[in-house]
């Protein structure tokens, strides 16, 4: 996009979008069709990305054909200088584009929209945005889009880059060879021009006021962003590795002190942490960004710059140091083990980058070599002066974003001014390190025994029964050399709990996570596992308790010591601990009602599930009834009883060592004198699911800066007990169905979406082993608000249509194609496996053995894909999603006049379809005609 002139900007983009609508071969999306008919998901699969320096085409594809692999080379031939981009193909994507624009709009885009203009200030790419324009998108002519193309797509510009799991890479390359050896470049492309950011010594800043500032992706609530640009380094020489090195651990050591201090009482932030980014072509950027209080972003500026400066003045400790060391010793050794499991993508990242920014390929086996002989001889004092490069007077950009206006741009320059005096007059004190137990299990546990053991053959798996009641069942796979994952769960959660509990208890594992659930408090922990491959973490839902992690199976008994921990480790309320917690719940709280989108979706859930108080989001009422005591309490009892947890453990496992460490750990936990949560699957208490009787469309009406438009379209579900599994798999097809078409409508044919999703949610969370099931399959997309009625009633329309006629056969395989290449690669992972065996325990169907019950879920799979055909498609659609069922419609909308609310809503009324409550029994059969 940084080729763009002022009328062509948003140009680029649109040229990548036409790409897969049509080409010199393929027409009206045939691109997509034939991509997804072998398994290519449009998304995941085929997709493409431009950015101010380049644009790339990306494909994943089966080879186990030949001549699937010739096609898809075909197809990036044809992006390269075949692009139809006429005027009907522009005029159908404009729609979608516009769409992918309008998502941009919103308070996230906002803020970073702004932070990039004042970070590239000077230089053409402040005002390049590869989204461009509104105007250019909405009037740009196909004309201009040819002239660009026909400018600036030129092969010696480009690389075709192919990774796989080939038999002969030789024939891949003869392959790229038929496909672009007859094309020609023109004689004399224009060179591309170099654009240059100017380096600037006076700090920028920025004080952004955004309303709608919430708990978003990128910035959550009140936030501080200090950036400090430079070049981007070159990586040709063994010296050049090593200050790459020096600069990670830079980056690492800070960022270890920046986490202690929002553990701290009262801190000045709630969270913080330093990231280098490329930002563009030769240019980079190292960003401190944190969240805190309303009020408090200067405070956390302050604290920000200081910590800067701290390691300017006094260094980083020679411990500080050899941790991180460890860190990144045991990261290279993790990617050394897995150097032949590299998956493809990861790959064909490293070599495009490659051509595209210059950067070095090494290969994982020389550049542990490097790291290991050159990390032991950095010291503290070569990292600590890699902070001399981030003073405020190097190209530094200062942001702070709040929802009201508490400070200005005068108070930051302020804060700057006393920090670098503070430095000047050597007035700030050196870090003060934590002592670090060396041990994480104080009391070693008295060993358990095997009281039961069963091999599972079809499975390849074996189950324990261990002499304190806890079911282990562990797989060994050769996926991954360096990975191990667990997962142990037990019954009975949140649904068992009144009201009166239940605001306490639900609060009661991020109390006990900050307190330190394994006996020692997350900052200690956090040192106490450095250079060790383990991660565990615990969730309270429903009608579950759980934890689960992964580990190197070099660190699988640090894992076990951690579960150990959480089994033995009573905790217990610390007062600045909790307020920071509800300090932080509080402000999530208040920044999430900020967000439009936050009425929308609270109403939608409370249309769809009902008034009660566990589909309602947290308030700050709800946080007042929070008794900390009550919360670690019910923690405490969570994890407690052994004999009531399943653990299912996956991954490179010698049993010669993990048996011995299962049963020292795992089985080493004592069973209390009196069952907790001992609940079978028959006892159960189920959520107050009360989805509504009658057919509801309602408009949520939400005051916003920039129009945005939601809308979510939810049909119940309910699955017959005798059928069960096989229609979870037909509900399961029927989704992936419906989101392929409703993309086909809405998105190619009508182009008035960018995307849209179908998503399954079955209420069989719920163990019970009696009666049906029910749930819900949920359609969301978003879309210009002053269309959006009309897209709903297309959308129900198709619904009605693949009811009535059903779908194609191409349809039918399609989605067999997609689901069978998803269960392909699945059968290669370990969280794929990890998954199927805890279903096969969490199944209806199991009586005791997993053997058997993963036997009859693969065989329901197998059957319901063979019975799968467009009449029984239709059947399934009828019988899940019947035509007379009541569904719900909820949209959001921006806020306006009451006079424009009433004409907008007036199509559905026209109809007969009142916007509260409609009592139609089936969809309303309504045709527009677009262009």
């Amino acid at each position: 996009s940084i080729l763009e002139e002022e009328y062509e900007r948003g140009v680029a983009h649109i040229v990548e979008h036409l790409a897969f609508s049509a080409t010199k071969k393929y027409t009206n999306y045939n691109i997509v069709k034939f991509l997804e008919s072998i398994g290519a998901e449009f998304g995941p699969c085929q997709n493409a990305v431009t950015s101010f320096d380049e644009t790339i085409y990306k494909l994943l594809i089966p080879i186990d054909k030949p001549e699937l692999l010739s096609e898809a080379i075909q197809v990036l031939a044809e992006f390269s200088s075949e692009i139809r981009l006429s005027k009907d193909d522009l005029e159908k994507e404009r729609g979608a584009v516009m769409e992918e624009y309008r998502d941009n709009r919103n308070a996230n885009g906002r803020i970073l929209d702004a932070y990039w203009t004042l970070m590239m200030e000077g230089s053409k790419y402040a005002d390049r945005s590869p989204i461009g324009l509104e105007n250019v998108i909405k009037t740009v002519s196909s004309q201009t889009l040819k002239k660009f193309y026909q400018k600036w797509y030129h092969l010696c510009n480009m690389a075709v880059i192919a990774v796989g799991d080939f038999s002969d890479t030789k024939s891949v390359i003869e392959l790229i060879k038929t496909h672009f050896g007859h094309k020609y470049s023109a004689l004399d492309p224009p060179s591309i021009p170099h654009f240059k950011v100017p380096s600037h010594e006076d700090p920028r800043f920025s004080y952004f006021v955004e309303p709608e500032a919430s708990g978003n992706v990128c910035l959550k609530k009140s936030a501080v962003m200090i950036s400090y640009k430079m070049q981007v380094d070159e990586l040709k020489t063994m010296k050049d590795y090593r200050e790459m090195l020096v600069k990670s651990m830079f980056r690492i050591a800070l960022n270890r002190r920046l986490f202690r201090i929002s553990r701290r009482k009262d801190p000045p932030y709630f969270s913080c942490s330093v990231a280098s980014y490329v930002l563009v072509r030769d240019l980079k950027a190292y960003i401190m960004s944190s969240s805190c209080k309303e009020k408090g972003t200067l405070e956390a500026l302050e604290s920000m710059l200081i910590e800067v400066a701290r390691v300017r003045l006094h260094g980083f400790s020679e411990r500080e140091i050899s941790v991180v060391r460890d860190l990144l010793m045991s990261s290279i050794e993790s990617a050394y083990l897995e150097r032949d499991q590299i998956e493809s993508t990861s790959l064909r990242y490293e070599y495009s980058q490659h051509f595209t920014h210059n950067k070095p390929i090494i290969g994982i086996e020389y550049e542990a070599q490097l790291q290991k002989s050159i990390l032991p001889d950095i010291l503290a004092s070569e990292v600590s002066k890699f902070a001399e490069k981030l003073w405020t007077s190097c190209s530094c950009v200062i942001q702070i974003v709040e929802p009201q206006a508490f400070a200005s741009v005068d108070d930051m320059k302020n804060i700057v001014m006393k920090i670098n005096k503070l430095e000047n007059e050597r007035s700030i004190s050196p870090w003060d390190d934590e002592q670090i137990p060396e041990e994480i299990v104080s009391l070693k546990p008295n060993i358990g025994n095997i009281v039961q053991q069963r091999e599972h053959e079809n499975i390849g798996a074996t189950e324990l029964i261990l002499s304190n009641g806890m079911h282990v069942c562990y797989k060994c796979t050769d996926f991954f050399n360096d990975q191990v994952l667990f997962t142990g769960f037990s019954y009975g959660g949140l649904s068992e709990l009144p009201e009166n509990k239940y605001f306490s208890s639900s609060m009661g594992s991020t109390i006990a996570e900050e307190i330190g659930m394994y006996g020692h408090r997350p900052s200690v922990l956090m040192d106490m596992l450095a250079g060790k491959r383990v991660d565990v973490d615990v969730e309270v839902r429903s009608y579950k308790r759980s934890f689960y992690g992964d580990c190197s199976p070099f660190y699988l008994e640090t894992a076990f010591q951690l579960v150990y921990q959480l089994f033995t480790t009573e905790v217990t309320p610390d007062a600045e601990v909790v307020k920071r917690v509800m300090q932080v719940k509080e402000e999530t709280i208040l920044a999430r009602e900020r967000d439009p989108y936050t009425s929308f979706s609270n109403r939608a859930r409370e249309i769809n599930y009902g008034k009660s108080y566990f589909f309602r989001p947290f308030g700050i009422s709800d946080l007042q009834k929070v008794d900390p005591l009550k919360a670690c309490e019910y923690f405490n009892t969570c994890f407690k009883d052994p004999s009531t947890f399943t653990v299912v453990i996956v991954g490179k496992i010698d049993p010669t060592v993990a048996v011995p460490l299962i049963l020292k750990y795992l089985g080493g936990i004592g069973k209390p004198p009196e069952p907790i949560f001992h609940f079978n699957c028959d006892r159960i208490k189920s959520l107050p699911f009360k989805f509504p009787k009658s057919m509801t469309r309602e408009v949520v009406c939400s005051p916003m800066i920039e129009a945005q438009c939601m809308v979510r379209i939810c049909f119940p579900i309910e699955l017959k007990h005798g059928t069960l599994e096989e229609e979870i798999h037909y509900t399961g097809f029927l989704a992936k169905l419906l989101e392929t078409k409703l993309l086909q409508l809405l998105r190619f044919k009508h182009g008035q979406i960018y995307s849209a999703s179908v998503s399954e949610f079955i209420h069989g969370d719920l163990p019970c082993l009696t009666g049906d099931i029910g749930g819900d399959i949920q359609i969301h997309f978003s879309c210009d608000p002053k269309i959006s009625l009309k897209l709903v009633d297309m959308a129900l329309n198709e619904i009605l249509r693949l009811q009535e006629e059903g779908p194609s056969d191409q349809d039918v395989e399609t989605t067999l194609e997609i689901e069978q290449r998803a269960h392909e690669n699945g059968l290669q992972e370990n969280y794929y496996w990890l998954n199927l065996i805890l279903g096969s325990y969490q199944s209806r169907i199991y009586s005791g053995d997993i053997g058997t019950s993963f036997k009859i879920l693969d065989e329901t799979r197998s059957k319901v894909r063979k019975s799968l055909t467009p009449l029984t498609m239709q059947l399934a659609l009828r019988r899940i999603m019947p035509c007379n069922n009541p569904h719900t419609v909820v949209i959001l909308m921006p806020q306006t006049s009451w006079f424009k609310r009433i004409k907008s809503f007036s199509q559905w009324t026209l109809h007969g379809i009142d916007m509260k409550v409609s009592h139609l029994t089936s969809f309303p059969t309504i045709n527009y005609d677009y262009e």
